[in-house]
């Protein structure tokens, strides 16, 4: 399986990567317009599994999910690099708050790692020395985990919920859980966490991952399954929440149809100085179901500041999208993907064709419509599903009509009865 996702992947990688950005712009236009999602910087662990021997909060320099030093300096480069990279879209030597909107999830590390970046992309121009203190702040805006289905993704959606759960009993995943029980079981007696699917993998996983950056020593055990092996199921449990395209169009399709929406409405503004660049502080799943929504997931942890780059190019001709994910730290060149169905640079109309099956028109009213016969998962077994409780409906009917019938006939003088009628 690890192969064949690899080889997936590959497919949906441009040979376009390493292009520098004057070469992109030569053949595709200049970027107009950019969506820029991230993952925060390095944090602590948000947990530790029982047996964990780095579980108490003095191994580390911050309360759990925190972000660490590493993880501010890692998005303050990041954010030179959108600055280097996107400097045309920028006014010189001034924050303008009309040209860029900030938004992060409602989280301290999320909140701070767009800060980080923010302080990054705009270097303090003269006027900016306020007080002799060599900063600026840019405003950032969130919305509460509970309110915000666009980037925490967590808004309440009880469609999304009844699909999910049946989806997590499905065939497939059956098969999932069917072949990484060893796996799982291994897992278990050596943490002590209870291991039952892929979910409670990524847990584990992302512990020992955190500690292996601390450089702490893995226990013995850990030699059998990491990194490749919890890596891989871990893979897997980040995709599997928008596996079919119903849980795509609940889960990522809201921020996928806001990134459309900015590139529209850039080509249908006539103020030159209107918006030119969106950006986005979430988490690893936030852009895992960001790229699977888009298909272009590969299957693999998005690691620490890993960014996707939707950009709004314009040719004389026409209005182009390129996709780029820099999963890098460093001044790196980011992978050009190619959304299945078009070319690497695709125009916006088309893949917003391509998009439209994946886009709520509107979320709140599909999540609360009534789904206790709602068995479409895009899965054939739920033909078969269907087959079998309508099969059964009429073979209940047909029995009961045949015990009426029989009943009727053995009883007929049950039906009416001769009044007796006596005489005076």
């Amino acid at each position: 399986m690890k192969c064949l996702l690899a080889v997936i992947y590959l497919c949906l990688i441009s040979p376009s990567y390493g292009l520098s950005e004057k070469i992109l712009n030569d053949k595709y236009g200049k970027v107009v317009y950019v969506n820029i999602l991230f993952r925060h910087g390095d944090r602590t662990p948000t947990e530790t599994y029982p047996k964990d021997p780095y579980r108490n909060i003095s191994f580390w320099p911050v309360d759990w999910g925190q972000l660490t030093n590493l993880g501010k300096l890692h998005h303050y480069q990041l954010g030179q690099w959108f600055r280097r990279r996107y400097n045309h879209l920028f006014p010189e030597d001034k924050f303008d708050h009309k040209t860029i909107f900030v938004r992060s999830t409602d989280v301290d590390r999320t909140l701070m790692s767009a800060a980080a970046n923010a302080a990054g992309m705009y270097p303090l121009g003269p006027d900016d020395h306020w007080y002799n203190i060599n900063w600026q702040p840019i405003p950032i805006h969130s919305t509460p985990e509970s309110l915000d289905k666009i980037l925490a993704m967590k808004a309440p959606c009880k469609k999304y919920d009844f699909i999910f759960e049946k989806f997590k009993h499905s065939k497939s995943m059956k098969e999932i859980n069917s072949k990484y029980k060893p796996i799982f079981d291994y897992v278990a007696r050596n943490t002590g966490s209870k291991i039952k699917d892929p979910y409670d993998i990524e847990n584990i996983y992302s512990t020992l991952h955190i500690e292996s950056l601390a450089n702490f020593t893995l226990p013995e055990w850990t030699k059998k399954v990491f990194p490749d092996m919890l890596k891989e199921i871990t893979g897997i449990a980040f995709a599997v929440p928008t596996y079919i395209t119903k849980l795509k169009r609940l889960k990522g399709g809201p921020l996928m149809k806001e990134m459309l929406n900015n590139m529209h409405d850039k080509l249908n503004v006539k103020d030159p100085l209107a918006r030119n660049i969106s950006v986005y502080s979430g988490h690893d799943i936030t852009l895992a179901y960001l790229l699977n929504t888009l298909g272009v997931f590969n299957f693999l942890p998005p690691p620490f500041t890993s960014s996707v780059m939707v950009e709004l190019r314009k040719t004389a001709n026409q209005s182009l999208v390129t996709i780029f994910y820099k999963n890098l730290t460093g001044d790196v060149e980011p992978y050009l993907l190619t959304v299945p169905g078009c070319d690497e640079a695709c125009p916006l109309d088309k893949l917003t064709q391509l998009m439209q099956p994946l886009i709520p028109v509107d979320w709140d009213t599909e999540c609360h419509e009534h789904t206790a016969f709602d068995l479409s998962l895009d899965q054939p077994y739920n033909g078969l599903a269907i087959f079998a409780i309508v099969t059964t409906t009429m073979i209940v009917f047909l029995l009961l009509a045949i015990t009426s019938i029989y009943w009727h006939n053995q009883n007929p003088s049950h039906v009416y009865k001769k009044l007796r009628v006596e005489t005076l």
